[in-house]
């Protein structure tokens, strides 16, 4: 089914919310929230969902995962991407041997489930997969990246304000582990910029960061918040820097890595001094967000925070594609 992106949000716009539907869709949502704990993956192209399904399935589960559980997978996921498309079938069979049911389709998936991880590794099929679960009223985790565009990005937020069903995106890159006291200004004081790296590796189907380093635009964002007024990009075949100048005037880089042994990792800078970005800790932090969204349907980041990201990486591209030159965040908001 192909999307007119423009189109549905134009339609969005002039049919407008009314009371009654949300009404509906909440009370939907509301049944749905309260039926229990089963968790539906939609996508096993991916290895997020292997490690999911592994942590929430365990035997001796970790207790603040709340007692979550996959029940059932739809495995498609990319079709036309090898990289991700070859995992499908042993994905399969791993997380059968965990418990976890197959189905034939994602409306078959949604009548055995309660809340949803959107896994797929092409962010290109988001929309249309975000729709029907919108529909189902459930509420809905989407793993990096959103959506392979930030026109998708936008049409995604407005169907979740429009079902009344909230959802959130994040690289687990965000919870890292001394992020949050970093941002708060309790380790350095009050942050005057930041630099992250991360692995930068293309996928030609994706805008560039869109693929693998919006992990390290995820840890700039974590630190810094909203607020980016310009982007600029240089690009060479082993390494990005993209620099984002924040309307306060603080600075965040971004360096992208793929020569050479990639990593994560960065530096914050702050009133009292600098310090790195901590370990990395796994999925685990991540997951704890993500059941206690599934809990009480309070996102831990906020729409405005990933379009305004996803807007930083669509300007990097077109940065590129101007030489180097600053893109307005502005101006591709309000396209």
């Amino acid at each position: 089914m192909e999307i007119n992106r423009r189109v549905f949000l134009k339609d969005l716009t002039a049919v407008g919310i009314g009371l009654s539907t949300m009404s509906i869709a909440g009370e939907v949502f509301s049944r749905a929230g309260n039926q229990g704990k089963r968790v539906g993956i939609i996508g096993l192209d991916t290895s997020h969902s292997i490690a999911f399904t592994k942590a929430l399935n365990a035997a001796e589960a970790d207790p603040k995962l709340n007692g979550y559980k996959v029940v059932a997978a739809y495995p498609y996921g990319s079709k036309t991407i090898e990289s991700s498309a070859k995992r499908i079938p042993g994905y399969i069979e791993e997380v059968k041997r965990l418990g976890v049911k197959i189905t034939e389709s994602i409306t078959s998936l949604l009548d055995q489930v309660d809340v949803v991880f959107l896994e797929t590794n092409d962010g290109r099929l988001h929309l249309e997969q975000a729709l029907a679960v919108f529909k189902a009223g459930k509420r809905m985790f989407i793993d990096k990246p959103i959506a392979a565009s930030l026109a998708d990005t936008k049409a995604i937020f407005a169907a979740s304000r429009q079902y009344n069903v909230p959802t959130f995106s994040s690289s687990s890159l965000r919870y890292v582990e001394n992020i949050p006291d970093l941002a708060s200004g309790k380790l350095i004081g009050a942050l005057t910029g930041a630099d992250a790296f991360a692995p930068a590796t293309l996928e030609p189907s994706h805008p560039d960061l869109f693929w693998y380093g919006i992990h390290g635009v995820e840890m700039l964002y974590a630190l810094l918040g909203t607020g980016c007024k310009e982007v600029r990009r240089i690009y060479g075949e082993g390494t990005d820097i993209v620099v984002g100048t924040w309307s306060d005037g603080r600075v965040g880089i971004f360096r992208g890595i793929r020569q050479g042994k990639g990593g994560f990792g960065g530096v914050a800078y702050g009133a009292n001094g600098q310090q790195a970005i901590g370990k990395y800790d796994g999925y685990l932090p991540l997951l704890y967000r993500i059941v206690d969204f599934f809990d009480t349907g309070v996102v831990p980041v906020s729409e405005e925070e990933t379009t305004e990201l996803v807007a930083f990486m669509e300007a990097a591209d077109e940065s590129k594609r101007r030489g180097g030159a600053p893109v307005s965040i502005a101006e591709l908001l309000n396209a």
